[in-house]
């Protein structure tokens, strides 16, 4: 393959997207392509795409399109979540070349330059029940956080969730591969290290639970030995008394947890399939709070779900706002094909469940304004993310964004920043000595 062909990516969706985006690219560059500037200029586009809701679906099929018209002699390849729940959608879709889903990534590369010969569309989309194994793909960070996938697949079924069904069952990487990794992003002088999966506190389910989550973070800490660990999203009811020693303990895991809560009232949890009760819920939040000291703890919401009362959504607003949480994402219920919630009576309104999430949100907003006003007047740490505009920004050991005025601040640098007040979505200060 000619070595002066560049490629360019569009990733929607989670952090284990961006992940297997990169890992992806990493590819290409094996293979003696370059990355392009601008869509454009690509001779191949890959757009890697998500379907957790129907507007996540809207947005694929929006940005596949955009993919396609932005140079008719380009090769444009979907993958991802959207791509294994409706194939013969995208392939449907003019000037699309490769469709492969959530398996196969490994052969990327090889399906876009068998399209480059035959140029017909090539359709490389398996059932999911035929994976087994965790897909070892080789990976380059292309951020100051570096994220260390463990995990793929999930087997909750919540009643809502289409994941289980584009994703597999859980797959769980082996430590010896966590532990390889884990000394790449040593050695690249990575100081943070975000372990990211789909269900990520399954973690080892399917080695006969001979291993669980708190032997991945062991062995990412042994081998990097990481300034800086951060846990992924975790199921409340996986928060083991072991991991929660570990968070404790071990001043390298970051006081940051996101514990997915999706509804304040029992009753609908129940509806959801959700496996723990919001006495259960609060109770582990508040020994959370006990123990761990300045732990920042987020979590998701979804409104609007069907037979979802007034009442109902009324103890959910009062349940969150008990909560100790310094975020709250929100989402309006969103009916996915193949689902049990997609075919239960009684659907919400969109008109409701906008208002719903609306009043959701103003609870969220008050309550990240207060988590972040504990820093004011106070001094932190942060590692130099991003720089833009004339400002650099990071996040604290507990998820709270701070920018600072750029001062030639190399990105991936520690700094230390004495906060001054609350700006945009985190706080402002200013670097310390």
């Amino acid at each position: 393959m000619n070595s002066c062909k560049k490629f360019f990516f569009v990733t929607l969706g989670c952090k284990v997207n961006q992940y297997e985006s990169e890992a992806m690219q990493k590819l290409f560059e094996a293979a003696g392509y370059v990355a392009a500037d601008d869509i454009s200029d690509a001779d191949v586009v890959v757009v890697n795409t998500c379907t957790v809701t129907a507007v996540s679906s809207q947005k694929s099929r929006q940005m596949i399109r955009r993919a396609a018209g932005a140079n008719q002699n380009s090769i444009v390849a979907v993958v991802g979540c959207y791509a294994q729940s409706e194939p013969e959608v995208v392939a449907a879709i003019d000037g699309v070349d490769v469709v492969i889903g959530t398996r196969d990534r490994t052969r990327i590369v090889e399906l876009v330059e068998e399209a480059f010969t035959r140029r017909e569309k090539i359709l490389q989309v398996g059932t999911v029940d035929e994976i087994h194994a965790f897909e070892e793909l080789p990976h380059a960070p292309q951020r100051t956080r570096a994220f260390l996938k463990i995990e793929d697949g999930c087997n909750n079924f919540c009643a809502y969730c289409i994941i289980p069904f584009v994703r597999g069952r859980v797959r769980s990487r082996s430590l010896e591969s966590i532990r390889d990794e884990s000394l790449k992003l040593a050695a690249a002088g990575f100081k943070e290290i975000v372990l990211t999966g789909i269900h990520v506190g399954a973690y080892g389910r399917d080695f006969g639970g001979k291993i669980s989550l708190v032997d991945a973070v062991k062995t990412v800490l042994d081998a990097a030995n990481p300034l800086r660990l951060r846990l992924g999203s975790i199921e409340s009811v996986e928060m083991s008394d072991a991991l929660i020693d570990l968070l404790k303990s071990d001043g390298r895991i970051c006081n940051h947890v996101h514990l997915p809560l999706q509804s304040g009232s029992d009753e609908i949890l129940r509806a959801m399939r959700r496996p723990y009760t919001t006495k259960q819920f609060a109770e582990l939040t508040a020994r959370l709070v006990r123990e761990v000291p300045e732990i920042s703890i987020g979590t998701d919401l979804i409104v609007g779900f069907p037979n979802e009362s007034e009442d109902n959504f009324a103890e959910t607003l009062e349940f969150i706002r008990s909560q100790p949480f310094a975020k709250i994402h929100v989402f309006p219920f969103s009916a996915r094909a193949g689902t049990v919630a997609a075919t239960l009576p009684n659907q919400i309104p969109s008109s409701t469940k906008k208002l719903r999430a609306s009043q959701a949100l103003e609870i969220s907003r008050d309550k990240s304004q207060t988590f972040a006003e504990r820093l004011i007047r106070r001094t932190v740490e942060i590692i130099a993310e991003t720089s833009e505009g004339g400002l650099v920004d990071g996040l604290t050991k507990n998820y709270v964004r701070v920018y600072v005025p750029d001062e030639n601040i190399p990105l991936g640098n520690v700094i230390k920043v004495r906060v001054e007040k609350l700006f945009r979505d985190g706080v402002w200060g200013d670097c310390v000595d």
